[in-house]
């Protein structure tokens, strides 16, 4: 399957990845600055079918300028990307705790958090204040629903793109049922007769749906 070759700069890894469908085929994956010329360099073959870029991690539709030159096109698409920040870089906005002899470097970002008093009193009781409790809490919940979180997260994606791409498929419905009843076999089984492309992005975005021993 044609896929996008170009070799991507270590910042380049760090964005976000796409794919791009023209009709049922799948055209081009990876960041959306190669992904979009792929799309373009279609467009003005007069291709057709319906293009459609998802971004990976989302499955949401991703919306691009096509008008002028690709070098036009390069150059939106460009400036509208993310600032990459390599990973242990404080984020923007981010303000730096002064840093205690023997503890790590910390960014906190302040935002503002609305609990009733009696949350606020019970908070302030514990070791190290609010700030330190609110922290390990919010690490507790996410370590303890890491795996809900992970399933829910992949059945929303897939079923974003499954809406898009495989509304009209036969047993679209059985798909969908299947994928958040977290029935693997049964969804494999339901899409296993649409276009080639389509099903295997859908098994491939749908996959952390289905963790082992679910």
């Amino acid at each position: 399957m044609p896929t996008s070759s170009e070799h991507q700069s270590p910042n380049e890894s760090l964005l976000p990845t796409c794919t791009a469908f023209e009709g049922t085929r799948r055209i081009a994956s990876g960041t959306l600055p190669v992904v979009a010329l792929k799309v373009k360099q279609s467009l003005d073959r007069g291709q057709h079918a319906p293009l459609l870029i998802f971004e990976d991690e989302t499955g949401k539709l991703i919306e691009v300028d096509f008008r002028g030159s690709p070098e036009d096109v390069a150059q939106r698409v460009t400036a509208a990307q993310p600032a990459v920040i390599p990973p242990g870089a404080p984020a923007a906005g981010a303000v730096e705790v002064p840093r205690k002899p023997g503890r790590p470097r910390l960014g906190v970002v302040a935002r503002e958090v609305t609990l009733l008093p009696r949350h606020w009193e019970w908070l302030n009781r514990q070791p190290g204040g609010a700030s330190v409790a609110m922290r390990k809490l919010v690490e507790e919940a996410r370590r303890v629903n890491a795996l809900k979180d992970r399933v829910r997260s992949a059945q929303e994606v897939a079923y974003r793109f499954m809406s898009a791409m495989a509304g009209n498929e036969p047993g679209f419905e059985e798909a969908l049922r299947s994928l958040f009843a977290g029935d693997q076999a049964r969804f494999d089984s339901h899409v296993e007769g649409w276009p080639i492309d389509v099903r295997d992005h859908a098994r491939k975005l749908s996959a952390g749906a289905f963790p082992p021993g679910s």
